[in-house]
């Protein structure tokens, strides 16, 4: 690994500079750890991947060291963010874990940083490309279910504290605020787990005409070598016409000599979409989930304001909640993400609520 800049000599640098190179440190091994833990929980490529991570960190670490001149009498504790990743690693080993060191990697202090050297900090950039393309892996494996449990619970927030709201401005008694918030979490349910079992599977349907199929497969040993159609295959998948050409002779010429080509399979794209079924019963529970919570103060007999605030209270957190969450398993910043979901869902029960109290009447 490069040095830093040769103007540059550790031997006159501040107690605050080795403080930072002590806190870098501590990172560095912290991060070699989540590599180290998560390795574990892997196998085959995957594994051997996270492994040579951790390498990289522990080259990083051994840099800081050399500045240092040693192990610091005292080490700080790494930072808040590699620590949770950290024990994260250790307990669950999920997508929450890898989303984290994305978002660590991106975030890296060596490009300001003159004592880091060149190669360090190209080494952060690839970290943060080779993590992502990890979580990758892991997000289209849950993206199907998750997509629609994030919308579920969003849109029971979100739909029924408007509901509510917009009731309760019209002067309507509180019974009448209660039974209507359970009827919409009911309905609102059941609408979106039958429309998200309809999404997916007309999806699936979709994804299943259009992808390449092993139809004609059976038929290769018994084409002309020199005169065939499959050609035209290629062709219409968008590949140029001696390209294509060339493909359709080198299977035609494996099937005449008995090596057939592999079975078609699905592909990444029935994985992103999910099955039909698990994401319908996610869109149903996590509605469910997210509606019964602006209906919480009525349900244990809360009336009028106190009951609005606590439902108010209650659902920010909720939304605050999964607006995070979408931002860490698409690893990027968790507040906006949060501080989004929480304008939209008091936008929209904001807007309830003043119609409530422009057509409002007093309801028996």
């Amino acid at each position: 690994m490069s040095a830093p800049s040769p103007e540059l000599d550790p031997a006159q640098a501040s107690p605050a500079e080795r403080r930072r190179w002590a806190r870098y440190l501590a990172d560095e091994r912290a991060e070699a750890a989540v590599y180290r833990r998560l390795a574990r929980r892997r196998d085959g490529d995957e594994r051997d991947i996270l492994e040579k991570l951790e390498a990289a960190e522990r080259r990083h670490e051994g840099h800081w060291l050399r500045l240092l001149g040693g192990e610091p009498a005292r080490l700080p504790k790494a930072g808040l963010t590699t620590r949770v990743t950290a024990w994260l690693a250790s307990h669950f080993g999920s997508i929450f874990t890898l989303a984290l060191a994305q978002l660590a990697e991106s975030r890296s202090p060596y490009d300001t940083d003159p004592y880091a050297t060149p190669a360090m900090r190209a080494d952060e950039k690839i970290h943060h490309e080779v993590v992502r393309g990890l979580a990758a892996r892991s997000r289209r494996r849950l993206s199907g279910t998750f997509r629609a449990a994030v919308f579920g619970a969003n849109d029971g927030l979100v739909s029924n504290l408007a509901l509510v709201m917009g009731i309760g401005a019209t002067g309507a008694s509180s019974a009448f605020v209660l039974f209507s918030g359970l009827a919409g979490l009911l309905a609102g349910a059941l609408s979106m787990g039958a429309g998200e079992f309809v999404s997916v599977k007309s999806q699936r349907e979709l994804l299943d005409a259009t992808e390449p199929s092993d139809f004609a497969h059976d038929g290769l040993p018994d084409l002309d070598l020199d005169a065939n159609e499959l050609a035209l295959v290629y062709r219409t998948r968008g590949m140029p016409e001696q390209e294509a050409l060339d493909k359709a002779h080198g299977i035609v010429a494996n099937a005449h000599a008995g090596r057939m080509p592999d079975p078609v399979g699905r592909g990444d794209r029935h994985e992103v979409v999910g099955g039909a079924w698990r994401a319908a019963a996610s869109s149903f529970a996590f509605f469910a989930t997210g509606a019964i919570i602006p209906v919480l103060p009525w349900i244990v007999g809360l009336t009028g304001l106190a009951a609005v605030i606590i439902a108010l209270a209650l659902v920010g957190i909720a939304l605050l909640v999964t607006g995070a969450t979408v931002g860490l398993l698409s690893g990027a910043s968790p507040l906006p993400r949060a501080l989004r979901q929480l304008a939209i869902g008091f936008g929209a029960a904001a807007v309830t609520y003043v119609l409530g109290l422009l057509f409002g009447v007093s309801v028996a």
